[in-house]
């Protein structure tokens, strides 16, 4: 009777158990569901913006052990949430996955990116075209608006170049992000990190009204500056500012 009794509290509690474990299940697909398709709507509201076109950048986002990223050579338009490709973050080179995925080419920055930096969430790519005006020339964007500390400090950097997708070029990016949450690629575009994708977007667009803000100012000569003490009072107002969910 006892051992009856036993296992008909086993079957009692149970039930609520797995019934809990299959609700906990649902939950993360559909949370996964409207991840990928937020980067399909962040993928389209960069076409919108005008700072990214056919089938250059890309974008990624933090998901559990790894990450979510647009695949390779697909335009916008073409973009659904079932082609948004899950990596993980510790992917190497020679991962089975590369044979039946196909991730953006620049996946290695998307990575190295977010194992680096625990706080972000999100990384945009764009090839916007004030801001890769002035990577075609090597330079940055430096502080000739407050607005350049909502990248984190007192200038966007511009990271050297190398061959798109290659781990030289994500050693790079990642010097040029030291302290950052934005930096330009030489002859190539831009990277804008943030917590989430709404973030990172937002980001994105703002260093490209600041490079054309930037070279607007240029045609009146070399633009003044604001002074690093300047800048770091509007770094520490700025810690939080941006959109929010």
């Amino acid at each position: 009777m006892t051992g009856m009794g036993d296992m008909s509290d086993m079957s009692e509690t149970g039930t609520p158990q797995h019934a809990g474990e299959a609700a906990a299940r649902a939950r993360e697909v559909r949370a996964e569901a409207e991840l990928r398709q937020q980067i399909v709507d962040t993928a389209s509201e960069m076409e919108r913006l005008g700072i990214n076109q056919g089938t250059s950048g890309n974008v990624s986002a933090r998901w559990r052990d790894g990450l979510l990223i647009t695949p390779s050579g697909v335009p916008c338009a073409a973009l659904a949430r079932e082609r948004i490709v899950w990596m993980p973050l510790h992917v190497r080179d020679d991962d089975p996955l590369f044979e039946t995925q196909r991730p953006s080419s620049e996946w290695r920055f998307h990575r190295d990116i977010l194992q680096a930096r625990p706080e972000v969430g999100a990384v945009v790519h764009t090839h916007s075209n004030a801001a890769t005006a002035l990577a075609i020339h090597g330079r940055g964007i430096p502080a000739h608006h407050y607005m350049v500390a909502a990248a984190g400090g007192n200038s966007i950097r511009c990271a050297n170049y190398a061959t798109f997708g290659s781990q030289a070029l994500s050693d790079h990016v990642l010097e040029a992000l030291r302290g950052r949450l934005a930096c330009l690629l030489a002859h190539h575009g831009v990277i804008a990190l943030g917590r989430d994708l709404a973030r990172a977007l937002w980001l994105a667009n703002e260093v490209e009204v600041l490079a054309k803000q930037y070279l607007l100012a240029c045609q009146l000569g070399e633009p003044p500056l604001l002074s690093d003490a300047q800048m770091e009072e509007v770094v520490e107002k700025f810690k939080g500012y941006g959109p929010r969910k």
